[in-house]
């Protein structure tokens, strides 16, 4: 269920952040399991592993939908809870970790009572992906987690960056919504989805008291291309591939993506 951003110069705007609680929001470079967020998460796992000395660990995905980060990190053998407030997407995520083969937990509730339902300092991951543009205050969610997170351990924020929303307004043409998302800053409040600069999304990993780690940028050129990629061209796909993987984390292009990938550490 990956959300295509590209976009023609003179074609549509980007939809709007993927919806909370999107199963599996693929990265630009494919699905979880083959992309720059999964490898990254699977080195903070590793080292983890190495720093505890326990070969399963505690993973938290709130707002973890279907499943689609979680359940392949169940079937690495670690104990994996879901959180979140859909009953069908936590049903969903049951059915595909038992195709997997997989032992996974599944929560309903929401990210801002995290702690209480989860526990303090129970966490060795919380991945929050495509969460804090629909919460009522991403600064209790964020808060939340923080309380839940062991000493040491990471939580992965994945949100839509109001930098790109302005950008691809733009170059589509559509000048008059790119003005006013520019003047505005952030949806009104108490609307979503919202949308973050990377200074306000590593503000908001501090405020809880986190330290912020790596950082970096999904989908930088897919959301400016011309126009879509010829279909087939598997060459022109394997090169903006490594383009991207080789821009994520250089800072200014990374900041232009449309969507800001964050490591906060406790």
């Amino acid at each position: 269920m990956g959300v295509d951003y590209r976009v023609g110069l003179g074609g549509t705007t980007p939809p709007d952040p993927p919806a909370r609680g999107d199963p599996s929001p693929r990265t630009p470079f494919g699905p979880p399991r083959g992309g720059l967020v999964w490898d990254v998460l699977r080195a903070v796992v590793s080292a983890r592993v190495t720093e505890t000395g326990r070969p399963a660990l505690d993973i938290v995905d709130v707002g973890g939908g279907t499943g689609g980060l979680a359940v392949p990190f169940a079937a690495l053998g670690h104990h994996v809870t879901v959180v979140d407030p859909s009953p069908d997407a936590l049903a969903a995520a049951q059915r595909r970790a038992a195709e997997a083969g997989a032992r996974l937990t599944s929560v309903q509730g929401e990210a801002a009572s995290l702690d209480g339902l989860a526990g303090p300092a129970a966490a060795d991951l919380i991945i929050c992906h495509n969460v804090l543009e629909y919460v009522d205050s991403p600064a209790d969610a964020m808060s939340a987690i923080a309380r839940v997170l062991r000493p040491s351990a990471a939580v992965s924020v994945l949100a839509s960056n109001a930098v790109a929303a302005v950008l691809h307004r733009a170059l589509a043409g559509r000048f008059a919504e790119a003005r006013a998302l520019l003047a505005s800053g952030a949806p009104a409040p108490g609307t979503t989805p919202r949308r973050f600069t990377l200074p306000e999304l590593t503000a908001l990993i501090e405020a809880a008291g986190l330290r912020v780690g790596e950082v970096h940028g999904l989908r930088i050129f897919g959301g400016l291309i011309p126009g879509a990629l010829p279909g087939g061209d598997a060459a022109a796909a394997d090169a903006l591939r490594a383009l991207e993987e080789a821009a994520a984390s250089t800072p200014p292009l990374r900041d232009i993506a449309s969507q800001l990938h964050v490591l906060g550490r406790r």
